[in-house]
């Protein structure tokens, strides 16, 4: 039977297991990236492991969140960023370089390599045709130190592309157009694959909106064939000796088809205050706008913003409203320099931003109190922004230019001249700012601000805790551990930054855990979507939290809490979590021997429950430890 393009890779880095649906395996990892929100805790565990470089292929450091310095703080961690990358073997993009996945796919992405970002968003790289996906950084620090990265075998999703899109109608549409079909949970532990003959109407970039935007949908990743596009855009960087063709063979067999019909897509946008709100723009033209956003890792390539520029071309921003746009990487700034493109959009109005995450992280131009605010970035969970009111919506550069222009929602399908705006095929090539390895000895600068990895105790027998926060579904890793300009700066320092966990619910929170001393958290579905932050679980286990009882969890965030000997418990009966309250105490005895058994018996408050752990046997052993690094630590003895 002919394999799809998953299985072909993921049978090539094969080290545990069977790729049987819903074992666990172990796959080697070619590359590694991590970004400077997660790097610095990610390099400081991997400093604990004593070794001397990385074992990958290639790892890079990115500098791409806090690149906003208003106080020594992220200073300070970009010099260490950059020395210690150099000790190790790591290269390092300075800040104003790019953003990790654009530059990634710009210049390291490889068909058929495996890649481990500390990046939720790290799936990016799969529009070259590579499994790329987000991990936690401690997982990416055990990755460079050479170790298997462990994942369930998810199903595969063939997303089958056919016809051609609308002018005014983009790659972010098609994305928009999935979540409503499949929801913020319904990818998880599943992978899409896309195929068909409309993907040939997709540039690399454009495909890589796509498969960034999976990462809403909690995919474990997507993926494009490596075709003749892949290899002309290749070419165009410089590495066509780093292409292969990558394709599934014709009998490859799919657990799920979703058939697309480019043809009949229309503008679309995710309301607030989660990216599977989809509804279409025309709804929507009446309403009044107060900020625009173009860029981001999603959309801030250069035929996305060539297309807002031809839209903005000889018209100005209404008034009332306040454009910006960052190019997503330092190559897209020059070209859009280089072809009169930068010209078009500062006559316009636009206010230009540097080549960084900026605003989708809530880094700089938060939005007045109560405005709408159209963006092109992947995620609108609320309070990301940096102004908690406010109205985030997801459209496409096209939707966001005209907007800008109207004022009001509106679309560009009538404008026939975005035909004719295609991604260049004249890469200026530059990698000055792009730091290598180095050969000598290097001395690993710490600020002031870098603290040390906490390391939890190994797990005790008996558990009797305060339930000191219930929360609803979808919560998400913002809601747990905020980002943004003030909090970010703190993310090497856990005491710090440990003050603000659940900040934008419940400002209550922190005084409650640690009042506690030990306690737990009960949640709702889908508990920690979104970010691959591992600080959603450093900080609340520096705080206390022994275990999170949800109805379920996002992959990734499930594994953080493991790595960091939180446990990741779930409700056999749905209505049990209805019964809890805040306050409430969870007793577990004999846990040492529950946590080897997918059940474990629990009281709440006297009344027996049972709860699921869905774990593999490693997961186990690591959470009796009392996490990642003690389990490695003492392996390694």
């Amino acid at each position: 039977m002919g394999k799809n393009i998953v299985e072909k890779i993921l049978g090539n880095h094969l080290v545990e297991g069977s790729l049987d649906k819903g074992e666990e395996i172990s796959i080697k990892i070619d590359q590694t990236l991590t970004q400077d929100a997660t790097g610095t805790m990610s390099y400081l565990a991997f400093e604990t492991l004593n070794i001397p470089k990385v074992k990958t292929e290639t790892s890079v450091s990115y500098i791409d969140h806090n690149t906003l310095q208003t106080g020594f703080e992220n200073a300070d961690d970009h010099v260490f960023l950059q020395t210690v990358a150099e000790k190790y073997g790591i290269y390092c993009s300075k800040a104003g370089n790019g953003i990790c996945h654009k530059l990634h796919v710009e210049r390291f992405a490889i068909p058929g390599k495996t890649l481990l970002g500390a990046d939720s968003h790290t799936p990016t790289s799969g529009a070259v045709g590579s499994i790329a996906i987000g991990a936690g950084g401690l997982d990416v620090a055990l990755a460079m130190a050479g170790e298997a990265f462990s994942l369930t075998v998810p199903k595969v999703i063939n997303v089958q592309l056919e016809g051609t899109l609308k002018p005014g109608v983009s790659a972010k549409d098609v994305s928009l157009y999935l979540l409503s079909k499949v929801g913020v949970k319904g990818g998880v532990n599943k992978i899409m694959e896309y195929s068909g003959e409309g993907i040939k109407g997709f540039s690399i970039p454009e495909r890589g909106t796509m498969t960034n935007m999976g990462a809403e949908m909690g995919l474990t990743t997507s993926v494009f064939p490596s075709d003749e596009i892949t290899k002309e855009y290749m070419k165009a960087q410089g590495r066509e000796e780093e292409w292969v063709e990558l394709k599934a063979d014709e009998d490859a067999k799919y657990d799920e088809v979703i058939r697309v019909n480019l043809n009949e897509l229309q503008p679309l946008l995710a309301k607030p205050h989660m990216p599977d709100l989809v509804d279409k723009v025309e709804n929507y033209k009446d309403k009044k706008i107060d900020q625009v956003f173009i860029g981001s890792c999603t959309n801030a390539s250069y035929v996305d913003i060539a297309r807002a520029a031809k839209i903005l071309k000889g018209k100005k921003v209404h008034r009332n409203v306040s454009l910006c746009v960052a190019p997503g990487s330092k190559q897209v700034f020059e070209m859009i320099i280089r072809d009169g493109i930068l010209n078009d959009l500062v006559s316009a109005g636009a206010r230009i931003l540097e080549s960084a995450c900026g605003p989708c992280v809530g880094i700089g131009q938060a939005p007045k109190s109560g405005a709408v605010s159209l963006r092109t970035s992947n995620r609108n969970f609320l309070g990301r922004s940096g102004t908690k009111d406010a109205g985030i919506y997801l459209v496409s550069p096209e939707t966001a230019a005209a907007s800008a222009v109207k004022g009001y929602f509106d679309t560009a399908e009538d404008l026939e001249i975005l035909n004719n705006v295609k991604e260049t095929e004249d890469y200026i090539l530059d990698d000055s700012m792009i730091i290598k390895p180095s050969s000598e000895d290097v001395e690993v600068v710490k600020g002031p601000n870098i603290g040390e990895m906490p390391i939890k105790e190994e797990l005790q027998n008996e558990m009797n805790c305060e339930v000191v926060i219930k929360t609803e579904d979808n919560i998400t890793t913002d809601d747990i551990m905020p980002a943004g300009a003030k909090i970010l700066p703190l993310r090497s320092n856990i005491p710090k930054i440990s003050e603000y966990v659940f900040s934008v619910i419940d400002e209550g929170f922190v005084e409650r855990a640690k009042k506690a001393g030990k306690s737990v958290i009960v949640g709702g579905e889908n508990y920690g979507q979104g970010s691959s932050r591992e600080h959603a679980a450093i900080a609340p286990m520096y705080l206390g939290i022994q275990a999170v009882v949800a109805k379920s969890f996002a992959r990734i965030h499930k594994k953080n809490l493991i790595n960091f000997g939180i446990i990741p418990l779930t409700f056999e009966r749905k209505e049990d979590y209805d019964n809890i309250k805040q306050g409430d105490f969870l007793k577990i005895k004999n846990l040492k021997e529950q946590i080897m058994n997918d059940q474990v018996e629990a009281e709440f408050e006297e009344n027996k429950v049972s709860l699921k752990l869905e774990l593999s046997e490693k997961d186990r052993l690591v959470l009796k430890e009392g996490g990642k690094l003690n389990f490695i630590r003492n392996k390694n003895r």
